[in-house]
């Protein structure tokens, strides 16, 4: 996994920046109640998608365990950050109106102790947002795509059956879903084999999948963008 500590002061200009930040908090409001007072954003990162993650009468805090992510997010919050652990949250239960999950699990070998924490804090009628599919979202059926197939592997911690599955479990049923495009996120040749060669994506293609990628045509060029889906779900019990 990343170091976000480090990955803090690259993190807004290398994910899409304000475009893509803008156009995740307008799906992610959309499945909001308009009843909603608090909002937990979980793994906030920079704060750049949550500081957007308001409205009249909604206050968003952001949670993450980098530091130097929280010191990015904090100005942009009104110090309205807290340095904690999303599968141990640092609240009472039944007592947030909305918890978002914005790109975390996904990165998650699990994520079941997530989903649980959410519907603990979340009062009944409360809703939980996250993304899922992150890595299907990637396939836009490029020259990359076709080269990287063989390795995806098993199924994500984010896949959507699987996230809802979970929140089942604990009390949580499908409410929603929207979606929107990732701006600047459409995947290059050359960056994508340096992840491979750095270990952070297919890790069992190695050397030669990344020889693969950088040596396809016009390796600097970014493909397509991907577009991400976000799914809700309400507290019942």
């Amino acid at each position: 996994m990343l170091d976000y500590d480090k990955e803090a002061a690259v993190y807004d200009e290398t994910r899409g920046g304000i475009p893509r930040a803008r156009s995740a908090a307008e799906a992610v409001l959309s499945l909001v109640p308009p009843t909603a007072r608090t909002l937990l954003d979980l793994a906030c990162g920079t704060g750049l998608v949550t500081m957007r993650l308001t409205r009249p009468g909604l206050r968003a805090v952001g949670i993450d365990l980098a530091p130097g992510m929280l010191r990015a997010a904090a100005p942009r919050l009104d110090g309205a950050v807290i340095r904690g652990d999303s599968r141990q949250l640092p609240f009472r239960g039944a007592s947030v109106d909305v918890v978002t999950v914005i790109w975390l699990l996904h990165l998650l070998p699990d994520a079941r102790p997530v989903i649980a924490e959410a519907a603990r804090v979340l009062r009944p009628g409360g809703v939980l947002v996250t993304t899922v599919d992150k890595a299907a979202a990637h396939d836009v059926g490029s020259d990359i795509d076709t080269l990287v197939a063989p390795y995806r592997g098993r199924l994500p911690s984010d896949a959507a059956a699987r996230v809802a599955a979970h929140a089942a479990g604990h009390g949580l049923r499908p409410s929603g879903e929207a979606r929107f495009p990732g701006h600047g996120q459409g995947r290059t040749p050359r960056r994508l084999a340096d992840d491979v060669r750095r270990g952070r994506i297919y890790r069992a293609g190695g050397a030669a999948l990344a020889d693969r990628l950088a040596a396809l045509p016009d390796p600097e060029v970014p493909r397509p963008d991907p577009e991400f889906t976000v799914h809700s779900f309400t507290r019942h019990t």
